[in-house]
């Protein structure tokens, strides 16, 4: 009788431990990946070399192989950065980086008390009060207040949008550089170009303030040529006619200025997750095909490191049966979005009957062709993939709220286990 009870307890606590443990290690990734010491993920202090050798080191333990003979494929980027000083001062009040500026990815450094001219949007839709502003600018800053909130027509805005376009990138502009005003959410991003201006954006809870004093302290650094990596291991299938491929980018925005980090948990050490969650179980499942894991850097900057694979490809793409990209896969309260769903019909078709009959995510919601992520490229080259990122929760996006601890994971085993069902019914 004791025996039997304690086959009885492994029977039903043993699927429990794994599942537990696969949510354990998808968290244990995110909050690693996430941590101070990988620096966001980023070009100051190689923040993303950390990430990569993080990702090799995992795949190396879990028992991958190399897809050649490292697990590393070499590329260089160009890519702006600012490693040092990040500093705004408006009115005598010192701003805090990223929530309540951003200065954009492309800019110069700047240093120095500046005065102002401010533009409202009727003086950018008004050519001769434009120009006539902008033969005083020389030597300032130019404001250009919120306009989200208006009503203008999408015409206007479109004029308003390729003006200030114009004053914020171009060189014959005469003003030093601009200041955006804005009462949406800031969002930053990345540049492999430097600009021949700074532009800043600062949150702000009217459309227009007045700016009597204006200091900045800024360092940049333009990085022609980065040396960065992709990550690439893969497990043997039953047949090694096709592949299959998953991918996730690792890279995140990294620092602005050397204390405001932007950690990137679910944009997209949450896709990582996955990633190694896969990799752990197709190490110890065969899986029919052979399959490939990587990991890709660049992604922030404009899918270089897929860019470069695609290029260089480690074997004949053609092989490649299915794609699955994991970017951003830190929620599912609201259920999925797989894009390229209804390019490939028969497969999203195969994925929701998969949801329908086990009940796992709420929704598994159909997106067309959208070039948002790494995907991008293997779609463009012919390549027959998906592009799945989970939906509802967190809203944290490119900013610096989107860290380990707002992050719920709150369908990572439901979506892992939808996942795992779909390919091994490919």
């Amino acid at each position: 009788m004791h025996n039997k009870f304690l086959v009885l307890i492994l029977i039903w606590i043993i699927p429990k431990i794994l599942f537990g443990q696969d949510l354990s290690y998808a968290k244990e990734i995110v909050e690693t990946l996430a941590s101070d010491e990988f620096r966001g993920r980023g070009y100051v202090q190689k923040g993303e070399r950390i990430a990569a050798k993080y990702i090799k080191d995992e795949f190396d333990r879990i028992g991958l192989e190399p897809v050649k003979k490292s697990y590393y494929q070499k590329f260089s980027t160009s890519v702006n950065t600012f490693p040092k000083q990040m500093k705004v001062v408006i009115n005598g009040t010192e701003l805090v980086p990223g929530k309540d500026f951003l200065i954009e990815a492309g800019s110069p450094g700047v240093s120095g008390n500046f005065n102002a001219i401010t533009l409202e949007i009727s003086d950018i839709l008004n050519r001769e009060v434009l120009l006539n502003k902008l033969s005083e600018s020389s030597g300032k800053f130019l404001v250009i207040e919120s306009y989200e909130r208006t009503d203008y027509s999408k015409e206007e805005l479109k004029e308003i949008d390729e003006l200030t376009n114009f004053l914020r990138y171009h060189p014959d502009n005469p003003a030093l550089g601009t200041l955006f005003l804005t009462q949406s959410k800031l969002t930053w991003g990345g540049s492999t170009v430097q600009y021949s201006k700074p532009s800043f954006t600062i949150k702000v809870d009217s459309s227009v303030i007045e700016i009597e004093e204006l200091s900045f302290d800024v360092d940049s650094k333009f990085i022609e040529n980065y040396s960065s990596q992709n990550v690439a291991g893969m497990v043997e299938g039953e047949s090694s006619d096709s592949l299959m491929i998953f991918i996730a980018h690792y890279d995140h925005l990294g620092m602005m200025g050397d204390k405001t980090m932007f950690s990137g948990a679910n944009d997209n050490a949450s896709g990582i997750a996955m990633l190694l969650n896969l990799a752990s179980y197709y190490r110890t499942n065969k899986p029919k095909y052979q399959t490939v894991f990587i990991a890709f850097g660049g992604e922030e900057l404009g899918f270089i490191g897929a860019k470069h694979f695609v290029e260089n490809p480690p074997f004949d793409l053609s092989r490649i049966k299915f794609l699955l990209n994991f970017d951003i896969s830190g929620t599912g309260d609201d259920g999925i979005q797989v894009v390229n769903g209804s390019i490939y019909r028969d497969k999203f078709d195969l994925l929701t009957e998969i949801n329908d009959e086990k009940k796992l995510l709420q929704k598994v919601k159909i997106r067309g062709e959208a070039c948002n992520s790494d995907h991008c490229i293997f779609h463009m080259a012919g390549i027959p993939c998906f592009f799945i990122y989970t939906l509802g929760g967190i809203q944290a996006y490119h900013d610096i709220y989107d860290t380990a601890e707002t992050l719920p994971l709150t369908e990572f085993e439901d979506y892992f286990k939808l996942v795992t069902l779909f390919v091994n019914q490919l």
